[in-house]
């Protein structure tokens, strides 16, 4: 069994503490990966003491040599792609296939904020007097606190610390405590690539006991949290309290929409990408599926044969279409769910518990779920399951659609599939997201686009693309007069120089 450290202040160094806990891989439970930090204030006190000398040195280092460094990152998750993919599948497991699609996304992230380091723009305007300069420029913050779920165990991590990098500040890092083994792999690749020790620190442990510490500590003013809206809510009410700058990134329960002229091949695979891949586990997730009225008992039929089909089992395996869920917990929640959902009415038509036999005994695996007949309002179709749970929803018209797909408080991903480019248009004018698909599924964002939702899936503010940017980032004017007089803004400009 190996013991893994956190990294503090340059060195790989135990808790203060001395505790530990578990990895266990998700598909067969007798696997120990290994142990990790069980952290405390303490270990986030020196891990901050660190990150300040570190900003010290990095904000001054240019930030084309601070995307330099970047690029180099690409490059060695390029060489270790099929190391770093297998271990997370074990960790956290879903398929290779992919794993190997999360370890892409953070090599496209790390190369697109290399080029962005040559790109940090400010503005150079007119001033409104003479012989006067006007401009902006983008300058860092300081510690960065990152707080990542586990389902992306390499991909979001990425998105957040890549772009805080490039703009110059340091980060501590916190891996979710089901996915650490990523999370040290990433820092070590940093590491070698050569950002210099103290700009990043790795500290393990549970939120409760290490990343509240962080959201409260007083020298951390930007934090980036994905996860929960409950526990979002309680993130933001204290950043709100203590004037930290926030990006949060929360729920989603995101719908499908296939209209009656739709290619409902198409549209088939769509749905069991959206709905199986990751097995739920993503806030884009497929979780609900609008069927307008004439294809509805076609296409659920094909879709149930599909579900029925799909393959259960080790993401290492090949064949393996969906892996085991994170833990017993979530598990159990599924299983409260498929409660909630025959008391409601639904028709369950596939799954709906939890998968033995074939090797799956000591894995955390649930079947591929199918609900038909589920009210628009049920609670089965309003909140957030974080499973193999597809609720199907009957409509008759593209209105009816777009007021089901946005009658739900969160507000991230949505997907049409159709053949009429007006619905197709009305769909991304009307859908209340911060993404919509046009005949793809809800999930598949792209590294240099932003990412993010509306309403109670986050706080306004976009990961990915170049408005993460402008998030880790303080933008600051400068003027410079050089006309040798005093010169008043709004008054002599109006008012005419003195002869």
């Amino acid at each position: 069994m190996k013991q893994f450290k956190n990294f503090i202040a340059g060195a790989w160094v135990p808790p203060d503490s001395g505790e530990y806990f578990e990895n266990r891989n998700p598909a067969d439970r007798n696997d120990l990966i290994g142990t990790f930090p069980r952290s405390g204030a303490s270990d986030v006190n020196r891990a901050v003491e660190s990150a300040k000398r570190g900003f010290a040195r990095w904000r001054a280092t240019p930030a084309p040599a601070r995307g330099d460094v970047l690029r180099v990152v690409g490059d060695l998750l390029t060489q270790r792609k099929e190391e770093i993919a297998d271990a997370m599948t074990r960790e956290m497991g879903k398929p290779l296939t992919e794993t190997r699609g999360d370890v892409q996304e953070g090599i496209d992230t790390a190369y697109y904020a290399a080029s962005e380091g040559r790109r940090l723009f400010g503005h150079t305007v007119p001033s409104e007097l003479r012989n006067k300069w006007a401009m902006s420029y983008r300058r860092p913050i300081g510690v960065a606190g990152l707080i990542c779920p586990f389902n992306f165990p390499l991909a979001i991590p990425t998105w957040k610390m890549f772009p805080a990098l490039v703009c110059g500040n340091s980060v501590i890092f916190k891996p979710a405590e089901d996915v650490p083994h990523t999370g040290t792999l990433l820092v070590e690749i940093l590491l070698e690539a050569g950002l210099p020790p103290e700009v990043v620190q790795l500290v393990h442990g549970t939120g409760e006991e290490a990343g509240s510490v962080i959201v409260e500590h007083p020298d951390i003013p930007l934090i980036s949290f994905t996860g929960s809206t409950e526990t979002g809510s309680l993130v933001g009410a204290t950043c709100g309290r203590m004037h930290k700058r926030l990006s949060l990134e929360m729920g989603g329960k995101n719908a499908q929409i296939v209209m009656d002229d739709a290619d409902l091949d198409l549209a088939l695979e769509g749905a069991l990408w959206g709905a199986f891949g990751t097995t739920g586990q993503r806030c884009t997730a497929t979780s609900r599926l609008i069927l307008q009225k004439g294809i509805h008992d076609n296409f659920l039929g094909m879709l149930v044969d599909k579900a029925k089909a799909l393959k259960l089992g080790d993401g290492r395996k090949s064949g393996t279409d969906v892996g085991p869920m994170i833990h017993e917990a979530a598990l159990a929640k599924v299983e409260r769910y498929i409660d909630i959902g025959q008391s409601e009415g639904g028709d369950l038509l596939c799954g709906g518990r939890r998968a033995t036999g074939d090797g799956l005994d000591n894995g955390d695996f649930f079947e591929p779920t199918i609900f038909a007949r589920v009210e628009a309002g049920n609670r089965l179709e309003q909140e957030e399951i974080f499973g193999p749970v597809l609720s199907v929803i009957r409509v008759s018209t593209a209105d009816e659609a777009f007021a089901v797909n946005n009658d739900v408080k969160y507000g991230l991903s949505s997907s049409i599939y159709t053949s009429n480019v007006n619905v197709a248009f009305r769909a991304l004018n009307e859908l209340d997201n911060g993404i919509t698909y046009v005949n793809a599924p809800t999930i598949g964002a792209e590294a240099h686009l932003p990412f993010g939702g509306v309403k109670q899936t986050g706080n306004g503010h976009r990961e990915g693309g170049w408005q993460v940017y402008e998030f880790y980032s303080e933008t600051k004017v400068g003027y410079a007069d050089f006309s040798g007089t005093l010169q008043r803004a709004q008054i002599d400009n109006y008012l005419g120089s003195p002869d």
